[in-house]
């Protein structure tokens, strides 16, 4: 009998369109998977299938493409793109990330929205001339924009392999079970969200680049969820005692624009009276009601308040939420352009606290999701009618809900913000003793410690500060200085799953380092590198693990990635 096996017993090859591998794929448009007439049941084939189309997984496809691999890439929702477009979050970055810290096709990525702008917008001569232009002149990052300019230019880079048949890209396809040979996973079944229809994709090689980590279960790879015991870890700021369920807050964004004197209050949410009363019961405890301009200073946990003002005014020495996220200021754009900035709204006061995307079944993630809407709309209800206002007053009428911003009916992003996934349990782990500050200091045994471990597999470098939001389980933010850090190959290597790697925040880390591990340049870079890699292990006939083991093909890897504009190390 064949020791191939489905973990899901009913995924069995049925027949069908059959595209052998080397073949060329069907002369079809596969970014508009609701148009493909497949034979439900079809099998395609490729050299390496992507599962999840973020910024890591989207990064995995052009190097792995750029390498000469035929690739299948599957995103679950109509927009590519992750926690930058169907999740609706500008990118936090390091302060470096102009000129260094990142990857040379992401900073190729950055200046293609910048040149975007340029070329379809009606910007000023200042706005135009400006290098760094940034369209939403928001706080939290120095490229603030819209999702859809992120969506338009990412289909750019990949347009090219998929008009060449060289790349698959099926959106609106979710992975739903898996085959498996010994310890290698032989396909994936991808089921159409649009019309149910199912189809099995077949490689050498697989990448794991989903939100939270799909791929783990189904190909029975070893992972952990929630956070890890001191006893286990030896971190600084583990707890005593492990917690699978412990998993940060998720957050349903939303954009919305101000529109001076009309109304355009919504209808009152059918949970605003819940939320509108709810204080978050964590430890250490919360300053009051969540909807308010008050939350916990996440680096210390003391009471802060926080300014709001959408006719853009300096709300100082408040941090006005308004700029914070802003993705188009029209001062930007000639005059008449945009009647109103657009702000994307990713607050504490709307992260979701009370369920765990994670352990969840479809239908679960569903019922979660929708909550996470309700506190999101309520938050916005409470924007327009009840907050206050510099001139004693309440609420802001003319706040306006935008849709088009989001490409949803509702106004709310298609996907929610996920901080945390299922996590391999990897070659090498990476714990707060590599690259927290305070751990290194006492690891180093120097005062003055400026540098993070260094990794001799090092397959790329990131930074940002350690981030953790408050949990599902009532544990307030964990928030502390982090070091340059190196990414190593071994956390993107399953212990024993052989032709899987791990793309996104289910790479392994711990709780604690996944907080500095998850934000948009170091997902693209550790996404850009597992391409690569999956491309030099099919091209060597060897496993990654064997890369990494063996002095000669680790160096030549390196190599590799190097030339292709991947720093490996910090150069200051």
């Amino acid at each position: 009998m064949d020791r191939r096996k489905f973990i899901d017993t009913a995924a069995i090859i049925s027949g069908g369109l059959v595209v052998k591998s080397g073949s060329g794929f069907p002369d079809l448009i596969f970014n508009s998977p609701s148009k493909i007439n497949f034979q439900n049941g079809s099998e395609l084939k490729a050299d390496l299938v992507i599962a999840g189309g973020g910024l890591g997984g989207c990064a995995a496809a052009m190097s792995a493409l750029h390498n000469g691999l035929k690739v299948i890439l599957t995103e679950e929702t109509d927009w590519i793109g992750g926690q930058l477009t169907q999740q609706g979050v500008p990118p936090d970055e390091h302060q470096w990330i102009e000129t260094h810290g990142g990857t040379q096709l992401y900073r190729s990525f950055r200046k293609k929205i910048r040149q975007y702008y340029r070329d379809n917008y009606p910007l000023t001569a200042a706005a135009r001339a400006d290098k760094y232009l940034n369209p939403g002149n928001g706080s939290v990052s120095r490229l603030c924009h819209e999702p859809k300019v992120a969506l338009a230019v990412l289909k750019e880079m990949l347009s090219p392999y998929i008009s060449s048949k060289k790349l698959i890209l099926l959106t609106s396809h979710k992975i739903i079970a898996a085959g498996l040979a010994g310890n290698n996973v032989h396909s994936l079944k991808a089921e159409n969200q649009l019309n149910g229809n199912n189809l099995i994709l077949t490689a050498p090689f697989f990448i794991d680049a989903t939100e939270l980590g799909d791929l783990l279960p189904l190909t029975a790879t070893s992972f952990v969820t929630g956070t890890e015991s001191f006893s286990d870890t030896g971190e600084l700021h583990a707890p005593e005692k492990a917690d699978p369920e412990n998993n940060q807050a998720f957050t349903a964004c939303f954009a919305m624009d101000y529109l001076e004197g009309e109304n355009h209050v919504i209808e009152k949410p059918r949970e605003y009276d819940f939320w509108n009363n709810f204080t978050p019961e964590l430890q250490p405890p919360w300053p009051g009601k969540l909807l308010s301009m008050y939350y916990s200073t996440p680096s210390t946990l003391k009471p802060k308040e926080l300014g709001f003002n959408p006719r853009g005014l300096d709300t100082s020495p408040l941090l006005n939420l308004w700029s914070y996220r802003r993705i188009i200021s029209k001062n930007n754009f000639i005059d008449g352009t945009f009647k109103s900035d657009i702000s994307l709204v990713n607050w504490p006061q709307n992260d979701y606290l009370k369920g765990n995307l994670i352990s969840s079944d479809p239908e679960n993630f569903s019922n979660q999701f929708e909550k996470a809407k309700q506190l999101s709309l309520s938050l916005l209800y409470w924007l327009q009618t009840e907050a206050p206002r510099p001139d004693g007053g309440q609420g802001w009428s003319g706040l306006k809900l935008r849709p088009d911003i989001m490409g949803t009916a509702d106004g709310i992003a298609k996907f929610p913000y996920i901080r945390e996934s299922r996590r391999i349990k990897p070659l090498f782990r990476i714990l707060e003793e590599h690259v927290g500050k305070e751990n290194r200091i006492l690891v180093a045994g120097d005062k003055n410690s400026t540098t993070s471990a260094l990794f001799n597999d090092s397959v790329g470098i990131g930074y940002y500060h350690i981030d953790l939001h408050p949990t599902c389980r009532g544990i307030n933010y964990i928030d502390f200085d982090s070091l340059p850090f190196q990414i190593p190959m071994g956390a993107l290597i399953p212990e024993k799953t052989e032709n899987l790697l791990a793309a996104n925040k289910n790479i392994g880390t711990t709780h604690i380092t996944n907080g500095c591990y998850r934000l948009h340049p170091v997902e693209w870079n550790i996404g850009e590198s597992a391409g690569h890699l999956a491309s030099f292990a099919l091209k060597k006939k060897t496993k990654p693990r064997d890369i990494r083991e063996n002095k000669k093909l680790l160096k030549d890897f390196q190599s590799q990635i190097r030339s292709a504009g991947i720093e490996t190390d910090w150069k200051f």
